[in-house]
């Protein structure tokens, strides 16, 4: 069963339980309104009949005149009895009817049997009874002699109900009968409400099952114009959609990238492993040849390894150490190590405050240590690279400055990305899988700071690792998005 379906049930079930409450309450409203005022019409015929019995201190006859019930009173006309629809009996002490009014025609009405132990200061009683398939309402009153506690009969008031019924059964059928269309009207509405309302999410289902058939996530729900839970819901649905296109597409870069980075090392291996297989042990310069090469890819083999798992270890939190790191000392120490790597570059240190940080002095060097490679790989020969540190208003600056062929204006904002590698042509070292500089990001997160890059191709780029002193060292500052150390 369909959620719209499911929500036109749900609500026409809830109308219509309100609907049957609000009928019941109405119908109930106005038969006791109604049983009200033949209360009333009952208890005002018998006080217009007993003011006149009092004043006459006789007995009472009734007798129609000029299409009038009047009341006689021994045998003398008395007063009019002026109220419509009510007919009067008058009873003995022993429930023996003495007297009626003329508007009976002959009808009997007798006297219940269990009012005749009512006495005179007794209130009058009203009785719901059917007689001939008549439904009637009386008021009984007990009579008794002025001045005396004497009973001398009953008076009853009578007052058919069929015009209360016939006026009640039209409201029930006026009752059910428009509870029966505003029904049917609401269902109609629902469905056709919930049908427009639901219209974005069947959207959305249908993109996703295209989605899912076509295997393209670059695909994108519309986005529905009235700002409400739905047109969020689609936005964050697009939103999920554009994380899974780029994670799937760094997935597949992964595996380009792996794929080619392993096989470019296992192949000179298994080259190497050939020409030992041909006799090479028997020629030791060939052979000290063929096993510098399988270290030299081994070891590259084992770098890719653990920054894959460097960078599985930040997906899962794993904590850095914090301790004292003095950042001048581990400049120096990154150079030394990048002096036998530099080649025909010129690799040298440019401004080196002493800077000491609280963090994880291994992972600060390999994130120094990846900027400097990554400066040496894009460096042609007869360049240079320039190491720095700097301590600006609370914020230590590492900096690796190049004079290589920079990076493109597109390829910026994607170079701290897993698995992003701009042109492969930029690297005279073939290139990486992207790793090394999303492991400075990194870092550098982790340590409360920030990475930036500024770079202009053609001339060179410079990249620098912000971190916070500890307070006690520099004042408060803010680092901007742009990289730039702001005073606070």
């Amino acid at each position: 069963m369909s959620l719209r379906i499911r929500l036109t049930l749900y609500y026409t079930g809830f109308f219509a339980f309100a609907l049957l409450l609000l009928d019941i309450g109405t119908f109930m409203a106005v038969k006791q309104t109604l049983t009200r005022d033949a209360r009333t019409d009952l208890q005002a015929g018998t006080k217009q009949i007993l003011e006149i019995y009092n004043r006459s201190r006789g007995r009472l006859e009734f007798v129609e005149r000029d299409g009038a019930m009047m009341i006689q009173v021994g045998g003398s006309p008395a007063e009019a009895f002026v109220i419509p629809n009510l007919s009067a009996q008058v009873f003995s002490p022993r429930g023996d009817l003495v007297g009626r009014s003329p508007n009976l025609d002959g009808q009997k009405l007798p006297l219940p049997e269990d009012v005749l132990d009512m006495t005179v200061d007794s209130a009058g009683d009203f009785i719901f009874r059917d007689v001939d398939g008549v439904r009637w309402l009386s008021l009984i009153t007990p009579l008794g002699l002025t001045n005396s506690n004497q009973l001398v009969g009953y008076l009853q008031i009578s007052r058919p109900l069929d015009d209360m019924e016939h006026t009640l059964g039209l409201l029930m059928l006026i009752l059910l009968g428009g509870g029966s269309v505003a029904l049917l009207a609401a269902a109609t509405g629902v469905f056709w409400l919930s049908r427009a309302a639901l219209a974005p999410i069947e959207q959305a289902a249908k993109t996703a099952r295209s989605i899912v058939r076509a295997e393209d996530l670059g695909q994108r729900i519309p986005i529905p114009a009235s700002q409400d839970e739905l047109q969020r819901l689609t936005i964050i649905i697009n939103e999920l959609l554009g994380r899974l296109e780029a994670l799937f597409t760094a997935q597949r870069r992964l595996i380009a990238d792996v794929s080619h980075e392993l096989r470019t090392p296992l192949a000179a291996m298994q080259g190497n492993l050939e020409v030992l297989a041909r006799g090479a042990q028997r020629d030791p310069e060939l052979l000290a040849e063929s096993l510098a090469d399988m270290r030299r890819e081994t070891t590259r083999l084992i770098r890719m390894v653990n920054d894959l798992l460097l960078l599985a270890q930040s997906e899962a939190g794993v904590q850095i150490r914090r301790e004292p790191v003095e950042l001048d000392t581990l400049l120096l120490e990154i150079h030394r190590d990048l002096h036998t790597l530099a080649g025909d570059a010129m690799l040298r240190i440019g401004a080196e405050d002493q800077v000491i940080v609280q963090g994880d002095r291994d992972r600060l060097k390999q994130a120094l240590l990846n900027l400097g490679v990554n400066a040496l790989q894009h460096t042609s020969a007869g360049g240079t690279i320039t190491l720095g540190l700097e301590q600006r208003s609370g914020w230590a600056c590492l900096s690796v400055v190049d004079t290589g062929v920079g990076i493109a204006a597109e390829d910026l904002p994607h170079i701290f990305d897993r698995f992003y590698r701009a042109d492969r042509s930029r690297s005279r070292h073939g290139g990486g899988a992207g790793l090394g500089l999303a492991i400075v990001k990194w870092i550098a997160e982790a340590h409360g700071g920030q990475v930036s890059v500024a770079s202009v191709p053609g001339q060179g780029s410079t990249f620098a690792i912000w971190l916070p002193l500890p307070p006690a060292t520099g004042s408060s500052a803010v680092l901007s998005g742009s990289g730039q150390v702001v005073a606070g």
